[in-house]
């Protein structure tokens, strides 16, 4: 069972890939128990025939007792110039929902959506003590997936055209999009674009969800499709490598932090951290963002 904790935009969404693709069975759990049940009920008219898949909604922690997965996607509100802006009161809600999990279902694997992403996730995991490697930060392959869109809009190609596209560190305004590994039709980017428009692109990456809102209100369908991506992933058994949110512990020259870097997915949560080549300018400018999120944590 996949249980998913919050049932707004984004959990709703990620919640009818599931139910609409026969991927498990699945829980919402929302504070407000009749939004959970409303949504419940409106997604289970997506169960395919014959299909075996059932989902439920609740405001009850208890009954989340044998998730597989647990996804947490609640928020206190709605911010509206950074994602850290809330900080406070989302730390106070993630170490709420850490005691539920840890009391009810200790051995989940954890999937964070909620922001501040790499900060909750570096928050959940301490407070609870769940391995790491079951504790998931996902926002840097939805940060990656619009960089790819970003270059394609760019150079009016399809993003199929585009490979090995990577935004790593935090998911916030110091995302660092990797550029030296980028192939455009088999061809470096870095052979393609300058230093100024490496630095508008990374200006995009970072405003697109300020962007977005001009025409919407948030954004729900690619974040939830890169989660449903993990979930996927680790149901199935199929190995993924994506950028996540995970603590580290001396990778990248980094400790006692979480920040978005490349890994390999399984059934078992993260199998391992894939430390790729970056040029200087690159790994100047992770460790900025590293300091970044680690000053953030040291402020709570």
């Amino acid at each position: 069972m996949i249980t998913i904790i919050g049932s707004g935009k984004v959990g709703t969404a990620i919640a009818f890939l599931c139910i609409s693709t026969s991927l498990d069975d699945v829980l919402l759990v929302n504070r407000t128990k009749d939004k959970a049940i409303g949504e419940a009920l409106d997604i289970s008219n997506a169960v395919p025939e014959n299909s075996n898949v059932s989902i439920q909604g609740t405001d009850d922690f208890s009954k989340i007792i044998g998730s597989d997965i647990i996804v947490i996607t609640a928020s206190t509100g709605t911010y509206l110039k950074s994602r850290t802006e809330m900080m406070g009161a989302q730390v106070k809600m993630i170490k709420d929902i850490a005691q539920e999990i840890k009391k009810h279902c200790p051995s989940a694997i954890i999937l964070i959506v909620s922001n501040p992403l790499d900060v909750l996730t570096y928050v959940f995991q301490k407070e609870t003590k769940i391995l790491r490697n079951k504790v998931i930060g996902i926002a840097s392959s939805l940060d990656s997936s619009r960089f790819r869109y970003l270059l394609s809009e760019k150079f009016k190609l399809k993003q199929s055209q585009i490979n090995n596209v990577m935004v790593l560190g935090e998911h916030g305004d110091s995302m660092v999009p990797i550029f030296s590994g980028v192939k455009i039709n088999k061809m470096n980017l870095l052979e393609m674009i300058d230093e100024a428009e490496q630095n508008l692109i990374t200006t995009e990456i970072r405003n697109y969800w300020k962007s977005l809102r001009n025409f919407k209100s948030r954004s729900q369908f690619g974040i939830a499709k890169n989660t449903f991506d993990v979930l996927n992933s680790i149901i199935k058994n199929n190995e993924l490598i994506i950028p996540a949110s995970i603590v580290l512990n001396g990778e990248y020259d980094e400790k006692d932090v979480s920040m978005g870097v490349p890994v390999k997915i399984n059934k078992d949560g993260i199998k391992e951290i894939i430390e790729i080549k970056l040029n200087q300018a690159e790994h100047s400018l992770l460790k900025i963002s590293a300091q970044t999120i680690r000053d953030c944590i040291n402020s709570l």
